[in-house]
């Protein structure tokens, strides 16, 4: 399973980095169409902002299935082992519930709700916008489940 993680791990960050390398590359066209040509593009704009739409919720989930994520832990820091177990376990129990609930069920919707509308600019169904939700909430709840196992077999807290 480690391995599994790992590879998985590896391929959500490229495909991250991409995102951000092509939100610069968008960005930087952008910036000299509107102030070298002065003629700004409008699909460049729209295109940026689902783009990072995009890389801020994949960004978010591979961050929370790296454990990396901000954390306040005054309270936590202070619980023996076996508490801090339990809590870690509830903690992923509720981030599962979220992303099944919330990102994949809610996101699977909104998906469907808004097939039939496209976006201003491009023109592409804001279903493939969208789309993005679910994805993440399929990654987070792989995630979630796999800190679980880990915490049960006493791997890191």
């Amino acid at each position: 399973m480690g391995n599994l993680v790992k590879y998985f791990n590896r391929a959500l960050e490229w495909v991250c980095i991409s995102i951000f390398v092509f939100i610069v590359i968008v960005g930087t066209y952008q910036i000299v169409t509107r102030y070298v040509f002065n003629a700004p593009s409008t699909k460049s704009e729209e295109l940026l902002t689902y783009s990072f739409t995009w890389l801020a919720l994949l960004s978010a989930s591979l961050v929370f299935g790296k454990r990396d994520h901000m954390a306040m832990t005054f309270l936590y820091d202070k619980l023996n082992d076996n508490s801090r177990r339990i809590v870690s376990i509830i903690n992923e129990v509720f981030v599962l519930v979220f992303a099944l609930i919330v990102l994949i069920y809610g996101g699977i919707s909104i998906t469907g709700l808004t097939s039939t509308q496209v976006t201003a600019s491009l023109g592409i169904p804001m279903s493939y916008v969208y789309s993005v939700v679910p994805i993440s909430g399929f990654i987070t709840a792989f995630y979630s489940i796999v800190n679980i196992m880990e915490i049960v077999k006493g791997g890191k807290v």
